[in-house]
């Protein structure tokens, strides 16, 4: 049974692309989060 590399070839760039968004929005989500919590204290 061989692995089907096209598989790879069509989500390899998909999965990037939502990871640099996840992380791109994870760190504004986080800094916005903080700053909701610094300004409850």
């Amino acid at each position: 049974m061989d692995f089907d590399w096209r598989v790879v070839a069509v989500l390899a760039p998909v999965i990037v692309a939502a990871s640099w968004a996840a992380f791109n929005i994870g760190a504004a989500a986080l800094k916005q989060v903080q700053n909701f919590l610094n300004k409850q204290a």
